[in-house]
């Protein structure tokens, strides 16, 4: 009787491949999918939960970057996992099936049955093991379907024509356009490697269908269905070169909450403005100074540092460091271009550590990377780091408006040597200070901080 109910039981369901490596529960993978829903990336969404990062990723990947199965917990009609680890500690020690029943708070059929179906097999007799169970009861729980785009070949080469996009000419020749990069699957192309294609978006060909089509109910798809058909792995329905031809041109799907990343990871809480000394405020003490960058052609930069009380400016030297070449940057590589956090930490500090004391109490900044290496800074000068908050220029209006001046200096169109421009940046009077100027202010004051040995600020 047995044995004809272990065969009636495995006539109804399909060979199964080799579990391999014992499969994550569910609940691992669910709460690694709302971490995603958080906008982690999956390796910190690993970190998080406690599993590899490759697995993590792969996850991540086969699945298109959308959550494979529904967050809701289950009604409890079918065993858990603890459930049936309690049934295989059970069954080991010998205990019966209605013996584990009544432990297990199940009926003693379903505790039969579970024997029986999810037993392990491989060593020759039947053993039961929960994870086995666990992963037999997934695998038979399954109900694929058939992606529309598969079971329907015309629908099919609409929605591959249209995504395509293939260019010709008015007689119908197909014009290739110029070769693009090898692209590895793998994040965000470039736009150079970028397919040279006429292509529909998924939402266009979704609305066009039905004016093609308008008496053909089998012609009808949602975009999400394509944008599934794109993503997600083992589908079959669409090459996945075709996500080169949409215009974000991203090989996974980003869930909503990455798009709010925290980009400043680098400001921490004690950096920012409203930890700034309130004497900063009212610019009575000098010492207190603002900073940025200002951008020129190929990527050149030059730092200026201005003194909230004094106005005076100091322009940092960002030369570029050795093995740049502009518009061929090694992918992954260190920043080169003159203004990375190392580069940029080493010349601000070169600059700023010959101030004395009463000189340099802090140091106002926006919300740029360029300075992410602050903490090192304040260590090596001394001098504490503050960040604006984000889309608050006039948190650092000196700054920003010194920077405006010396654009008549640099524009925007082309580079200038730091050194030939300074002086006559810092010889200009300012609206706060009409008969003297930051750079005879800023001399009266560091010779009088230098011989007295306490600051004090001279009026111009």
């Amino acid at each position: 009787m047995v044995r004809r109910q272990q065969a009636a039981d495995r006539a109804v369901r399909p060979k199964l491949r080799s579990p391999g490596h014992p499969k994550y529960q569910r609940h691992v993978e669910a709460a690694f999918w709302a971490e995603i829903a958080k906008g982690l990336l999956a390796e910190e969404a690993a970190a998080v939960i406690g599993v590899a990062p490759a697995v993590a990723t792969r996850w991540f990947r086969q699945c298109g970057g959308m959550r494979p199965f529904d967050p809701t917990p289950s009604s409890g009609r079918y065993l858990s996992f603890r459930e049936r680890e309690e049934i295989a500690l059970l069954k080991a020690q010998g205990k019966g099936v209605r013996e584990t029943a009544r432990d297990v708070g199940r009926d003693p059929g379903t505790i039969s049955r579970e024997l029986r179906r999810n037993a392990a097999t491989r060593c020759g007799k039947l053993d039961y093991r929960a994870s086995v169970a666990q992963w037999k009861a997934d695998m038979a729980a399954r109900r694929p379907k058939t992606a529309k785009l598969v079971a329907n070949p015309r629908l099919h080469a609409y929605v591959q024509e249209r995504l395509s996009g293939q260019i010709s000419t008015p007689g119908g020749r197909a014009v290739a356009g110029p070769a693009t990069g090898v692209w590895t699957g793998r994040n965000k192309p470039h736009r150079k490697d970028r397919a040279w294609v006429q292509a529909w978006s998924p939402e266009q060909i979704a609305h066009r269908i039905k004016f093609d089509f308008p008496d053909d109910e089998s012609m009808r798809i949602s975009h999400e269905a394509i944008y599934q058909a794109l993503y997600i792995q083992g589908r079959g329905a669409l090459k996945r070169e075709l996500i080169l031809c949409l215009r974000t041109g991203r090989a996974l799907r980003a869930p909503r909450a990455r798009s709010r990343r925290k980009t400043w990871a680098h400001v921490t809480p004690e950096t920012l403005i409203s930890e700034r000394p309130a004497e900063a405020e009212d610019r009575a003490v000098p010492g207190h100074w603002e900073g940025d960058l200002i951008i020129g052609l190929e990527r050149s930069a030059i730092g200026t540092v201005v003194e909230r009380s004094t106005r005076f400016t100091m322009l940092i030297h960002l030369p570029r460091e050795e093995g740049y070449r502009h518009k061929h940057t090694v992918k992954n590589g260190p920043a080169l271009a003159g203004y990375g956090a190392i580069t940029m930490k080493n010349a601000l500090a070169g600059a700023m550590s010959s101030l004395p004391g009463q000189l340099a109490r802090s140091l106002t900044w926006d919300r740029g990377k360029e300075l992410s290496a602050h903490a090192q800074f304040r260590v090596e000068t001394g001098i504490p780091v503050f960040f604006a908050d984000p889309h608050s220029p006039w948190q650092r209006g000196t700054n920003e408006n010194t920077n405006g001046l010396l654009r008549q200096y640099f524009p925007k169109a082309a580079t200038a040597p730091v050194r030939a421009s300074a002086p006559a940046a810092a010889a200009r009077s300012r609206g706060s200070r009409r008969t003297t100027t930051p750079l005879e202010v800023g001399v009266l004051l560091m010779s009088a901080t230098l011989s007295s040995g306490t600051s004090t600020l001279v009026s111009g």
